[in-house]
């Protein structure tokens, strides 16, 4: 099986188990329910429970390292990793359900699909990306049930949190509202991709760092990995923002342009934002090569950022 079958092989997989940890679209509140599903069945790339169950790969070893058979690796990975894949897509989900919002970006179109304020109403749409947001952490803390690892899950259950809070994507998200229009110098843009788009992959990834038994070192060198590939891809959603068509993307082009957001390819032009995606693609995968086990699908995800069209 080459690279490309392996990713759509894995991304049904993944869909699968988000799938499997919705909320029930039942009793009277069945509203919201049909909501926040509607929201995540919308689609996607899957990259962070991706790029989160192959990290865990990379440091949980194979049978040959830990003398456990395929059925037990995939029972374990499955009791403790696979709560915080489908918490992770939950979150992602939530942070776009708002971003979509008249009062943000005012958008009614992603993926195809009407998004869930335009197809729901305003009301139900805040509702549904705060549904979201609390689901992720019920359906995280699942992991302490299925587990002896408590401490690791519980770690990683407060990582999940510092990530998409006020200390990673919604503080990217509160900067880039308050200078919505306005411009913003390098240091402050760099400071929105670093915690709006990056820190939750830094979450997902470092999760699967953790839960795999990787030591501080490791995860810390993760981090950083994660780092530059977030600030990768949202240069590489800025290049696609003026040069990508809406049948293509799913969603509208020149957004940024008609809500007034600086952005990379508007502040440095579009081959400095092209050399950026190829230089901080490079960084992350020189980190990936100081790391165990087998790269080739993880390096074959980073490669993937580059030369995306949607």
């Amino acid at each position: 099986m080459n690279l490309k079958e392996r990713l759509e092989q894995y991304t049904t997989e993944v869909e699968n188990v988000i799938t499997s940890y919705l909320p029930p679209e039942t009793g009277y509140q069945k509203a919201v329910s049909e909501a926040m599903n509607y929201s995540v069945k919308a689609g996607g790339k899957r990259l962070r429970p991706l790029f989160m169950r192959e990290v865990y790969r990379l440091f949980a070893g194979g049978p040959e390292e830990d003398g456990r058979d395929d059925s037990v690796r995939a029972g374990i990975e499955a009791m403790i990793v696979e709560p915080f894949m489908a918490a992770i897509e939950m979150i992602h989900t939530f942070s776009l359900i708002h971003d979509d919002l008249p009062c943000m970006d005012n958008d009614t179109l992603r993926r195809g699909q009407p998004t869930t304020w335009a197809k729901y109403g305003y009301d139900m749409a805040v509702l549904a990306g705060d549904g979201l947001a609390l689901y992720a952490f019920q359906t995280a803390a699942k992991a302490l049930g299925g587990s002896e690892r408590s401490q690791d899950v519980a770690r990683c259950m407060g990582l999940l949190a510092e990530k998409s809070g006020v200390g990673g994507m919604i503080g990217g998200q509160t900067v880039d509202v308050e200078l919505s229009g306005r411009p913003i110098d390098s240091q402050r843009l760099d400071f929105i991709y670093r915690l709006k788009t990056g820190a939750l992959l830094e979450a997902s990834m470092m999760i699967g760092a953790i839960l795999g038994r990787a030591d501080m070192s490791q995860v810390k060198a993760v981090e950083e990995m994660a780092s530059c590939i977030g600030q990768a891809f949202q240069i590489q959603d800025d290049i696609l923002d003026v040069t990508g068509t809406t049948e293509v993307l799913g969603k509208p082009v020149f957004s940024d342009e008609k809500n007034q957001k600086t952005t990379y390819v508007s502040l440095y032009g579009l081959e400095k934002a092209r050399g950026a995606v190829r230089d901080l693609s490079a960084q992350a995968e020189e980190i990936l090569k100081s790391l165990p086990g087998d790269h080739s699908f993880l390096e074959y995800l980073i490669n993937m950022l580059i030369t995306r069209e949607k």
